[in-house]
Formats: structure tokens, C-alpha cells, sequence
């Protein structure tokens, strides 16, 4: 059943109390599928794509000159003091001590020197060549599924019908913000207009860029498709730009988690988990005049 199927009763099939509000099939079968193989994916990228920046952790912009880096924009390690080892990250020249949590973590007798912790890698060893096993598996995944989604989504309608951004969206856009910064929250039959930009802006630049500076940074693809390293300004900036989508991706995660929290997480969940959703109660009709 496509997502555009809005029934207005509850899921036994009796009526909705209007008190309570409609319970619709928002989310096909499809859509929720592809949903949690997204999130799946990119949980198995992130923890093994932390596990490969650790074989190298910095980050640099612009082609490489010589045999060295020296434009650097982020490096996270451990050096040797006076008194003792620190954990460090420098991010544009600034560097800020991260012991603990960044380049030197772990228990202060069994302290280990690397960028990200082991709990944050998969798996939690050191072991690059497992990293980019999981990370190139489940990179396909996300991008077979992504392409599947988009072609059946132009298809029947999904991405013009709910996606699309209308004339009457960016008019409501201020109105929208306005009631997320207030936690004010509409349960209405389609998206609003700051999902349909979130939604859109992960979709359809988020997710295609990570996809397009993976690629630029595979050898073989460089052979294949040439293009591209000069597209991103080469492989060692593609890792960059790379590397900050993965950030805005999980900073988008952690929003969208946030609202599930504040707008009724059993309500969203279940729309996600079964298709139903609850729509806020109609307001209740005034009395035309000369009624009893």
C-alpha cells in the first residue's frame, strides 16, 4: 500500500473517536523497510569508518605536495609531555586537549593511543583490514537501497506527492521554526515543511556526496571514473568532504531522535514500525446560529 493511502479509521477497523484524533497509514511497507536499512547501513559505516580514519587520522584539504601534508584541517593523536601522555585534537591550527575521550582513552593503567576510542570502532581491535571489509559491504547496501528507493519513489509519486517542497511551504517555513523552537508539534496527514527540507537535504545531498567522495576515494574508481578527483579537489579532500557528511549525517540523526522524544515517540514509532499514525484531533465544530 503506497504512503498516499490515508485511512481514517483505527487499525481494527472501527471508527476513530474525532476527540482523539484519525489513525492513518502514513508509511508503505517500503518506505519503512528501506528506513531501517538506511539506519542499519549507516550504523556499520560510522563505527567501521571511525575504525579507518584511525589508520590515518587527519584530515587535509587540497592536493598533496611532495611527500608531506602540510594543509592539514584536522588531526587527533597522543604526545609525550613532562609530566605525563595527552590526547589531542587540533582542528584548523587549534589545538585542544582530549585526553580520555580523543587520541589517548581508556583506563589510566591501559591507555591506548588512538583517534577514536575502541567503543566507537567496528570492530573494536585495531584491525583497518576488517574496517574496510564491513564499511565497503554496507556502503553498497546503502547505496543499492538508496537507488532502488529513489526510482520507485519517483514512480509512484512518493517524491513529488510528500517530498517535494510547495510554494505554500516556504510561506510557512518562519511559522514551523517557530513552533520547534517552542516544542510545539502538529501530528497533520503529511510532512511539514522543515521534514520535507531535512528529509530532502539527507536524501538528496547528504547520502549522494558521502556516495560520490567514497567512490573518488577508491583507486580503482579513479581509474574508471577520472572525473571525480578533480571534482572534489582530490582524494585526500573528497576524504575530507567525506568525513564532514558523516558528521551532518549523524548530527541529523541525533535531531531526528530528539523530536521523536518531544513530539511522542510511541506515535512516530509506530508509524515507522507499522504504518500508523495519529493525526491531531479536529477541532470541535461551533454552533451555526438559530441551533438549539
Amino acid at each position: 500500500m503506497d504512503s498516499s493511502e490515508r485511512n481514517t479509521q483505527t487499525a481494527d477497523g472501527e471508527p476513530q473517536a474525532a476527540s482523539q484524533g484519525e489513525l492513518i497509514y502514513r508509511q508503505a511497507g517500503w518506505t519503512r523497510l528501506t528506513h531501517w536499512i538506511w539506519a542499519i547501513s549507516l550504523f556499520f559505516l560510522l563505527l567501521s569508518g571511525l575504525q579507518i580514519f584511525n589508520a590515518h587520522p587527519a584530515l587535509y584539504i587540497g592536493k598533496q605536495s611532495g611527500f608531506q601534508f602540510s594543509n592539514d584541517v584536522l588531526a587527533i593523536g597522543a604526545e609525550d609531555t613532562d609530566d605525563d601522555s595527552i590526547g589531542y585534537t587540533d582542528l584548523f591550527g587549534h589545538r585542544v586537549n582530549t585526553t580520555g575521550i580523543l587520541g589517548l582513552s581508556g583506563p589510566e593503567d591501559e591507555q591506548s593511543e588512538r583517534a577514536f576510542p575502541s567503543w566507537a570502532t567496528i570492530p573494536s581491535g585495531q584491525d583497518l583490514a576488517t574496517g574496510r571489509v564491513v564499511h565497503f559491504f554496507f556502503a553498497w547496501v546503502l547505496s543499492a537501497t538508496l537507488l532502488v528507493w529513489l526510482i520507485a519513489s519517483a514512480v509512484n509519486g512518493h517524491l513529488r506527492r510528500d517530498l517535494a517542497p510547495r510554494a505554500e511551504d516556504f510561506r510557512r517555513l518562519p511559522h514551523d521554526i517557530t513552533d520547534h523552537i517552542r516544542f510545539r508539534f502538529h501530528h497533520d496527514r503529511d510532512y511539514n515543511t522543515l521534514q520535507k527540507f531535512a528529509y530532502g537535504g539527507v536524501l538528496f545531498v547528504l547520502l549522494p556526496l558521502m556516495i560520490l567522495t567514497g567512490l573518488t576515494m577508491s583507486p580503482s574508481m579513479d581509474a574508471a571514473v577520472p572525473f571525480l578527483t578533480d571534482l572534489f579537489g582530490g582524494r585526500q579532500t573528497a576524504r575530507t568532504i567525506h568525513f564532514a557528511t558523516m558528521v551532518l549525517i549523524v548530527c541529523f540523526f541525533i535531531i531526528h531522535i530528539l523530536m521523536i522524544v518531544a513530539a511522542g515517540p510511541i506515535n512516530e514509532l509506530r508509524s515507522i514500525i507499522t504504518g500508523w499514525y495519529r493525526t491531531d484531533p479536529l477541532p470541535p465544530e461551533r454552533p451555526t446560529e438559530g441551533s438549539d
